[in-house]
């Protein structure tokens, strides 16, 4: 394991520390990299993260864990100046200038990554104090934070990088604890184990899982590790000889070239282990672990054989991977066995090209071990195996273009992650724009879409997105799509779903329109025939449809015989008997009863509503119009709304009038214009009291001594308010009064 670094005390320990960081390079890069070290150390100063931590000694810490990793003296150089651009505005062009581009680059990634962290911890706090996502959505969200991470990166050693930052911010809140560092671990378990598992970088993955574990879970920490502790010197003895033994066996058996190797189980695994089979710490077998390694299938029954000869045995701890293969395609023979002195060992055995499709094959085996089952991962696995195997070539990349040129090869490209103003993370196809975002986020977002802004600026609709950009719709509160949209030479949609909801917008409006054509259609039809209160519904069954909106439809498209359905509609047994023939309209939302008795000449079972606009009230001459969706409304005769909705469907004009049972209230309007003067409000409002008028809403303007005031209120008929306007006439100021 990568040997760990707390800080540098003083400038006479730097020549230690330093033998390590420029372990295995060249002697010129050992110069590059003394040159960045110096230049780190006068702007870092005294300066300190948000961790508390010393930015220089974190600089040291991580270039540390870079070298253990054995990477290139870029990568340690970036990992020196990673701090440097938060300290100087002109940072990226000195390393540039100073160190060369591909070094600018590296630090560069890194400071574009920190974008994700507050993001990611935004996340980790909402799952810790009870947020609204649920535990399929947090967990679907940080997937997809994993995938963003690595697209928007142009080199995987940027992710390296960040792995070796975040494992040395464990490592200090290790030695100086702190109330961040539990809210660290859980984003650390989260994010960055799981993605140092997936990219094979086993070094700082099980440091990452268990400093993470033993800040969220202290005591259940120190108990395991006190009892793997408390047998170390000989558990270690104990594999020594388990693996002596094996070979000498496997050897006299002509099997030579074997590879067996005792497989270290951290505190986390174990933990794990026993959490899910719910088991002591004794119960687990696997904490004494031999992996062996062969040449062929043959040779791993052998293996078997001698293993199950030098120790007995543990019932239902055997699985043949190889004769059937876990559905990952992952191949090995599985056992544990109990030695004389009462220890358990597990053994697992596979060929070099099944310990190599273990590790870097396209089957994802880290997508078992981490239990996620995301549909279509088939090319985000190939591109993780991709990288695994870049990773394993490091020693043999000389040139940083090398690594730039490989990593594109398995870059993420087709797809891009963009964010929303609350910093929830979407991912689009590549090219993807504005209108599409819109659609994903919400169907109705992406309706009402009218502009869009990316990082704070409005850009064009049919914009190209790139990863990492933070995305605002502009919205309208109603209305619906454009069809440019669907127009693919303007480039607005890009995506398959976007496109469907955009045309079932249209489909749906379409359909609306044809039912409100026939619908007025049927109120014509049924006007001609002389027929009032005619039940529509039963009407529909007798022309053989299932519901009215089909015989709608069908009147509308011209699929209805016209002699046949005025046959129909003269039958007696349509009318509908509970109906009177004076009263055929629903009750509308506002107000509660003013439209009981509207005599629609047409159909009962209808909805109908009084205008907003005009605000009709017995015996005002009234007018219907069929609207799409909202029934009928009713008009004014004089109402400039309807003259203009007449002029554009005529069609859609319904003969109306008030029916016999005109009880309930109705909506009106008073304009008062008076000379302004103290009390002129109480005067009006005692009038409407007197008359037990309800005002619903008032609205009052004072401007150079004269007074414009309107009342919304609710009256029975028109008589009451032709009696309440004379009487605000009369009040002392008031130069006129009117219905609006």
């Amino acid at each position: 394991m990568v040997s760990v670094v707390h800080s540098v005390a003083a400038q006479s320990d730097f020549e230690q520390y330093f033998s390590k960081l420029s372990d295995g390079l060249a002697a010129d890069d050992v110069s590059r990299l003394r040159a960045a070290v110096e230049y780190a150390w006068q702007v870092y100063a005294d300066q300190t993260l948000g961790s508390g931590e010393r930015i220089w000694a974190h600089a040291l810490g991580m270039a540390v864990i870079i070298a253990g990793l054995k990477l290139d003296v870029e990568s340690r150089i970036a990992a020196v100046l990673f701090a440097i651009p938060a300290q100087d505005e002109h940072g990226i062009t000195r390393i540039e200038e100073k160190f060369g581009r591909p070094a600018a680059h590296l630090v560069q990634g890194i400071s574009r990554l920190n974008r994700l962290r507050p993001i990611a911890k935004g996340f980790v706090a909402a799952d810790l104090e009870g947020g609204e996502a649920n535990p399929a959505e947090m967990r679907a969200q940080v997937e997809v934070l994993r995938k963003m991470l690595l697209a928007m990166v142009e080199d995987i050693r940027v992710v390296l990088l960040r792995l070796a930052s975040r494992t040395q911010t464990l490592r200090f809140y290790a030695a100086s604890p702190d109330d961040l560092r539990v809210q660290v671990a859980r984003e650390t378990l989260e994010l960055y184990s799981p993605l140092a598992n997936r990219l094979g970088v086993w070094e700082l993955k099980w440091e990452l899982e268990d400093l993470s574990f033993r800040f969220m879970h202290p005591e259940t920490y120190k108990s395991i590790a006190r009892q793997l502790d408390e047998k170390r010197s000989e558990r270690e003895a104990f594999i020594a000889d388990a693996v002596r033994r094996v070979r000498e066996e496997l050897e006299a058996s002509g099997i030579d070239n074997a590879e067996i190797y005792g497989r270290p189980k951290h505190i986390y695994s174990i933990w794990n282990k026993m959490r899910k089979k719910g088991v002591e710490f004794s119960e687990v077998y696997d904490v004494r672990a031999l992996r062996i390694i062969v040449d062929d299938i043959k040779d791993c029954y052998t293996a078997l054989g001698i293993v199950h000869n030098l120790w007995v045995p543990i019932s239902k701890e055997f699985d043949d991977y190889i004769s059937k293969p876990k559905g990952n395609h992952y191949r090995s023979l599985h056992t544990a066995v109990s030695c004389p002195d009462g220890r358990s060992l597990e053994i697992q055995i596979r060929t070099w090209e099944m310990h190599k499709h273990a590790e870097l094959g396209v089957a994802a085996h880290w997508r078992y071990k981490e239990g996620a089952k995301a549909p279509g991962a088939d090319d985000y696995d190939e591109k993780i195996a991709w990288l695994r195997q870049l990773l394993t070539w490091k020693d043999e990349v000389a040139d940083s273009s090398d690594w730039v040129r490989h990593y594109k090869q398995a870059a993420l490209d087709e797809t891009i992650y963009v964010l929303t103003p609350q910093g929830r993370v979407v991912d689009l196809p590549a090219g993807s724009t504005p209108v599409d975002f819109a659609y994903r986020v919400h169907t109705d977002l992406g309706h009402r879409c009218r502009g869009a802004k990316v990082g704070g600026q409005l850009v064009p609709l049919n914009t190209s997105l790139q990863t990492g950009q933070q995305v605002e719709i502009v919205t309208a509160k109603l209305g619906g799509p454009s069809r440019d949209w669907l127009n693919p030479s303007l480039g607005y949609i890009q995506t398959k779903s976007a496109r469907t909801k955009v045309r079932a917008w249209f489909a749906n409006l379409a359909l609306e329109e044809t039912l409100a054509e026939g619908r007025s259609l049927i109120v014509k039809e049924l006007q001609r025939a002389g027929q009032t209160g005619a039940n529509v519904e039963e009407l529909a069954r007798k022309m053989g449809f299932a519901k009215a909106d089909d015989m709608y439809i069908a009147a509308a498209r011209g699929d209805m015989n016209q002699r046949q359905f005025q046959a129909v509609a003269r039958g007696g047994d349509l009318l509908a008997e509970t109906t009177p023939p004076d009263a055929v309209a629903t009750r509308p939302s506002k107000p509660v009863d003013g439209n009981q008795g509207i005599l629609i000449v047409g159909v009962d079972k209808l909805l109908t509503q009084l205008a907003r606009c005009c605000k009709p009230a017995p015996p005002d001459e009234i007018q219907g119009f069929v609207t799409r969706g909202k029934g009928i409304s009713i008009h004014r005769g004089d109402c400039p709304n309807f003259a203009n909705l007449a002029a554009l469907h005529p069609e859609r004009v319904i003969e109306t009038e008030w029916g016999g049972q005109t009880t309930g209230v109705f909506a009106a309007d008073i304009i008062v214009d008076a000379h302004d003067r103290q009390g002129l409000l109480r005067d009006i409002s005692e009038i409407y009291a007197r008359e037990k008028i309800n005002v619903t809403g008032v609205n009052t303007q004072s401007k150079q001594g004269k007074a414009h005031m309107s009342f919304t209120v609710e009256i029975a008929n028109l008589q009451q308010l032709q009696r309440t306007l004379t009487l605000i006439h009369e009040v002392e100021g008031v130069v006129g009064v009117r219905r609006a």
